[in-house]
């Protein structure tokens, strides 16, 4: 089995189904489970990324306890950019945009996997889409020629307030307030004494949905 093949056949072999949906002699060499932002109306799909020679796609297949697939792609030739995104306040993921063909999709997950995925596709689409190379100062390119994708990185500059981190801490704060005041309340029996409580962690809890929901 040549070295092409086997990375090949570990990712068919392990994602049900993928197998059936390749394209003509198309090879999957790379993937790494991400959250994929298609807009398209599904927002935020945690799934396989899969990179092959021909496509970047999300891809989901579950038969069980009823069978649903997600496979949201898009051709290498087709991709004009790619951005890796850094939102401040974010320690955990960092987010790969990747524009093209009138789209944009969105990729998050943890800050190796996305570098790793950042530096296989565009060593994808510097090998197997060789008409979206940037050209030489001295070769003539001609009108069937793809523009030369930009990769660039970017950090994004966003409010404390209404960071993933913030919202973290809100949430986690507020169900810390709610079982405190519950644990007071049933110690003393006294709503005075554990009520307030309570009623903080509540407040705290349902803003941390609501910033959620907006952000969405």
């Amino acid at each position: 089995m040549s070295s092409k093949t086997q990375p090949a056949e570990k990712i068919l072999g392990r994602l049900k189904g993928l197998r059936n949906h390749m394209q003509a002699d198309e090879v999957p060499f790379f993937t790494v489970p991400a959250i994929w932002d298609g807009g398209q109306g599904q927002r935020n799909m945690p799934c396989d990324v899969v990179l092959t020679n021909q496509r970047l796609f999300g891809y989901v297949y579950v038969s069980f306890p009823r069978e649903r697939l997600f496979l949201d792609a898009l051709s290498l030739p087709a991709i004009q950019a790619i951005s890796l995104r850094h939102n401040t306040y974010e320690p955990v993921f960092r987010e790969l945009l990747v524009s093209g063909g009138g789209r944009k999709i969105y990729i998050r997950a943890p800050r190796q996997k996305i570098e790793s995925l950042y530096a296989a596709l565009r060593s994808a689409i510097e090998q197997y889409a060789p008409n979206a190379r940037p050209a030489h100062d001295d070769e003539v390119t001609n009108n069937t020629q793809h523009p030369a994708p930009t990769y660039g990185r970017q950090e994004i500059r966003t409010s404390f307030e209404r960071s993933p981190l913030a919202i973290t801490l809100l949430f986690v704060g507020g169900l810390l307030l709610e079982i405190g005041g519950a644990v007071l309340w049933a110690a003393t029996q006294s709503p005075q004494t554990g009520l307030p409580l309570f009623i903080a962690g509540f407040v705290s809890v349902t803003t941390a949905f609501l910033v959620r929901r907006q952000k969405g």
